[in-house]
């Protein structure tokens, strides 16, 4: 059957590729490979060996064709295009939780205090074991559609805490998520607000919270777009225009058909253009979070901070097609007022790849700046503590950092988190209790290690060349234990951060970071010295 698979996807991807090209060409083209494939699709129906599936076919070709293209251009067959019409007609709610499957294991990441799963007793790190006696092995649908549902019902849970299996119930009840879940003085004079998603809501969220901020005392401000994966295209424009006049180019989009070319501009009448201003990006902050970041550091309105963003500039459209499926086309791309555009990685035979900054463009700020295309948005002041390194990551993927910070809060139920830090002692606790998880440390290094020897074996290469390639192996585990050294401040961070939102929830890590991280700290100095931030802006 996998023999049978290869052979459609291979006619059926050379029949739409050749379409492509001789819509604009050459009409025999197409027909010859469409007379080609039904020769082939009939001669394998009437003789394969076994009893061929022609939607499962066709689902795997197209599936596997679009996968050589980028991974938001989807197909959508029947029964995928009536769950999404369901799913947007029911009345669901949102459930203030987050959920990771590792392993296969479910774990909660993240809960929203006062939302549904918060008063039912869910906590971090919670291992879900089964949902209305269904065990999660058995479950073949998605999770948020079995637990999402209408208002006031509920759902049986059976989860797993520090080894205890308890049962709740989880009372579905309407909430309503703000954008903005935590605003704040940083100190007399400058403002702070979160902005974590671009929701129908967000500009009026942020709006709402700047002016409450300026009535008490706000002259400047810092806006944290970090961890933000984007939203809403005209919420992206619409917290911009907070801070740029009105008829101001926010975004525009290039594609090869002209129609699909737009300019996005402000329509409203600013709040404040001339209040200083810092806005807070790293590696998760992407689509409509770059569109502001860029917008305001190409206008130069606003000092760039934090890491490098995601760099994602594609534009996607739905199309109708045939029988009730659909295809959602990437059709453009955006690009910033200085003409950059976001994307930083290209698509090339299913595989990402990553511009490197040796292929990049310069453009020229509103005040002649230079900034680069093609890399996402590049801070312009760049936070080491901001960039997570791949070690570190595979630490919270994992669910390593989330693991130890539950088990460190059950151990100190009465810790005062508005003054707690990660200090030398519980992170030597936090090293020792990775080790004896026996927990693999994955690296690049790792995988090229265990293809180099098994490369060896097959190549019958002499044994004590193989035996030195496994003393390598065991050599490269003491090294990775020195990575903890090496990320040891951006790992305390991230176990404090954790540890906090176990007694604090978000809003409790908020607080405590407005008052002691070095990446506020950082903000401020630069809106507190003015010559310094008219410098970066290169303001005359």
């Amino acid at each position: 059957m996998k023999k049978l698979k290869t052979i459609a996807l291979t006619a059926i991807s050379a029949i739409l590729l050749c379409s492509y090209t001789a819509y604009k060409s050459d009409f025999f083209e197409i027909a010859k490979q469409i007379e080609i494939f039904t020769a082939l699709y009939k001669e394998i129906n009437m003789n394969y060996v076994d009893e061929v599936n022609p939607a499962e076919l066709m689902d795997t070709a197209i599936t596997n064709m679009l996968n050589d293209l980028d991974p938001y251009t989807n197909f959508y067959n029947e029964q995928d295009v009536e769950d999404a019409r369901i799913n947007r007609s029911a009345s669901y709610t949102r459930l203030g939780l987050e959920l990771q499957n590792v392993s296969g294991k479910v774990v909660v990441t993240d809960i929203t205090k006062d939302f549904a799963a918060d008063k039912s007793g869910l906590k971090l790190a919670d291992e879900i074991i089964s949902i209305d006696g269904t065990s999660i092995e058995n479950f073949t649908t998605n999770l948020g559609d079995v637990l999402n549902g209408a208002p006031n019902t509920s759902v049986n849970l059976q989860i797993q805490r520090n080894g205890e299996v308890k049962s709740m119930v989880l009372k579905r009840s309407l909430s309503k998520p703000t954008a903005v879940p935590f605003y704040g003085m940083a100190d007399d004079n400058t403002g702070f607000i979160v902005l974590n998603k671009f929701t129908a809501t967000a500009s009026k969220d942020v709006a709402l919270a700047l002016l409450e901020l300026k009535d008490k005392g706000a002259e400047k401000l810092i806006l944290d777009l970090r961890k933000n994966p984007g939203g809403l295209l005209s919420e992206a424009v619409n917290v911009s225009n907070i801070f740029l006049p009105k008829d101001q180019l926010i975004v525009y989009t290039k594609s090869k058909i002209e129609n699909y070319n737009q300019t996005y501009s402000t329509k409203k009448e600013p709040i404040d253009t001339e209040m200083p201003l810092v806005v807070l990006i790293n590696e998760k902050s992407a689509s409509a979070s770059e569109i502001v970041s860029g917008s305001l550091q190409d206008l130069d309105r606003a000092v760039i901070l934090g890491a490098r963003s995601f760099g994602k500039g594609l534009v996607q459209r739905p199309k109708p097609l045939k029988y009730g499926t659909q295809v959602k086309i990437t059709i453009s791309r955006y690009f910033l007022p200085s003409g950059r555009g976001i994307q930083a990685l290209e698509y090339q035979d299913g595989a990402s790849i990553r511009k490197s900054t040796s292929s990049s463009n310069a453009f020229q700020t509103r005040n002649g700046r230079t900034v680069y295309d093609g890399g996402g948005i590049k801070p312009d002041i760049e936070i080491e503590a901001e960039q997570i390194s791949d070690f570190t990551q595979s630490l919270i993927d994992d669910l390593i950092i989330l693991d130890f910070a539950a088990k460190f809060a059950d151990e100190n139920p009465d810790l005062n988190w508005n003054t707690f830090e990660v200090n030398e002692k519980i992170y030597k606790t936090f090293v020792d209790y990775v080790e004896n998880r026996n927990y693999s440390l994955k690296t690049k290094t790792d995988d090229e290690l265990k293809s180099l020897i098994v490369t060896a074996v097959e190549d019958n290469l002499d044994n004590k060349f193989i035996e030195a390639l496994e003393d390598l192996k065991k050599e490269l585990k003491d090294e990775k234990m020195n990575l903890f050294n090496t990320y040891k401040t951006q790992i305390s961070a991230l176990l404090t951060d954790q540890i906090i939102e176990y007694f604090a929830y978000n809003e409790g890590v908020y607080e405590h970071n407005l008052r002691n991280a070095s990446v506020i700290k950082q903000a401020m100095a630069v809106l507190n010295n003015s010559s310094t931030y008219a410098k970066i802006l290169n303001m005359k």
